[in-house]
């Protein structure tokens, strides 16, 4: 049995790239399955996949996508596999997963925080034009078997947005590795983690976790955060690499809230932070399901994320966490001044208990399930 899984940058360590291959080892133990990566550019080695690489000439992101997709597709086509599964927007496969979300629903979002002339050129974008040109051939194709949607927000965005055959649907949540990221931690890293930033250990420390500041709501939260007064015990810390960071550092200087902001950079191991923290916040203009609210929850962590976050249909208001527009200020702010370091404890309980329904087991064995009644019917 050939599967194929296509992904333009693979990164071995990823979690969608691990949980796959996990499932595949599955398969392999009833039957014979070989698995090939497609993919232009590859980090760390694949446990159980052969490499193909698929690495075209190309100048700027369009054609880089476009010849990736060509190559893969002609990859395919030449491989005769039983079963092909891609992470791209590629109408060449049997599985698509859309872990990326739907662009056609970004671009609606991202918008919103524009002025008129940054929408125009989204919109006249020859990038977004043809991204959004693939996602229309994607989910048009005949082809395709199954979207895999890890959230129902994404789900619902893709039956909107392409009137998709439900039945074709499934949602299955990301996992969390529940042994790496646990409330124990805090007894190993908090007050290290603490007194490398500078930050007080009665302090109520707010944390964002993740890359590509724009996206992730940071301009959002730094306006939120200058609303709860400079003298307050709080501190915001945001952990992620994005080419803007100084700018925004100095927009935090700006609000007078650089003496309570810490930028340290993007971080190997990110699970340190969580411990040192007393809540995540991801304020995302769009984000289909962030692993990194399931880390944090599994920390022991209660959430405020935004309503164009996936994993906000998980949060339950003052149990686990709040749920606020991605662009309400001054609801994110309220959210932010209602907690202190007794009511995060207290919140962080039922967020660990949360957590411990998506294992990692879970979601390789609903993957399992799918690839099985797939290939069945091949």
């Amino acid at each position: 049995m050939k599967i194929a899984l296509i992904r333009q940058r693979y990164n071995a360590f990823g979690g969608a790239e691990r949980f796959v291959e996990r499932t595949l080892a599955a398969l392999a133990t009833e039957s014979e399955v070989s698995l090939t990566l497609l993919a232009r550019r590859w980090q760390g080695e694949s446990a159980t996949a052969a490499v193909q690489r698929c690495d075209p000439f190309y100048i700027g992101r369009t054609w880089r996508d476009w010849s990736f997709a060509r190559a893969a597709c002609k990859a395919v086509a030449a491989g005769s596999f039983d079963l092909v599964q891609s992470h791209e927007r590629i109408a060449c496969c049997d599985i698509f997963r859309a872990g990326d979300g739907v662009h056609a629903q970004w671009l609606a979002n991202r918008a919103r925080m524009l002025g008129a002339k940054a929408r125009f050129a989204q919109t006249v974008s020859p990038w977004h034009q043809f991204t959004l040109a693939a996602e229309r051939r994607l989910f048009a194709s005949p082809r395709l078997q199954a979207v895999i949607c890890n959230s129902r927000m994404v789900a619902e965005e893709i039956r909107r947005h392409f009137d998709f055959d439900t039945a074709k649907m499934h949602v299955i949540y990301n996992g969390v590795d529940l042994e790496r990221f646990h409330p124990r931690l805090k007894s190993q890293w908090r007050e290290a983690i603490r007194a490398r930033l500078g930050i007080p250990a009665d302090a109520t420390m707010f944390l964002l976790v993740g890359s590509g500041f724009e996206r992730k709501g940071v301009s959002v939260l730094l306006e939120a955060f200058s609303r709860l007064g400079q003298g307050s015990n709080r501190y915001l810390v945001v952990v992620g690499a994005d080419r803007r960071a100084e700018a925004l550092k100095k927009r935090a200087m700006a609000l007078g809230i650089a003496e309570h902001t810490r930028f340290p950079g993007p971080q190997q191991d990110t699970a340190p932070w969580y411990a040192a923290a007393d809540c995540f916040v991801l304020p995302t203009l769009y984000d289909p399901f962030p692993n990194a609210i399931l880390e944090a929850l599994a920390c022991g962590l209660p959430v405020i994320t935004s309503a164009q976050c996936g994993a906000a249909e998980l949060i339950e208001a003052g149990r686990t966490g709040w749920v606020c527009d991605a662009l309400d200020v001054a609801g994110l702010a309220a959210h932010l001044s209602e907690l202190d370091p007794a009511l995060a404890r207290q919140m962080g309980v039922a967020a660990r208990a949360l957590a411990e329904h998506f294992p990692l087991d879970a979601m390789a064995a609903e993957l399992v399930a799918l690839y099985r009644r797939l290939l069945s019917g091949k």
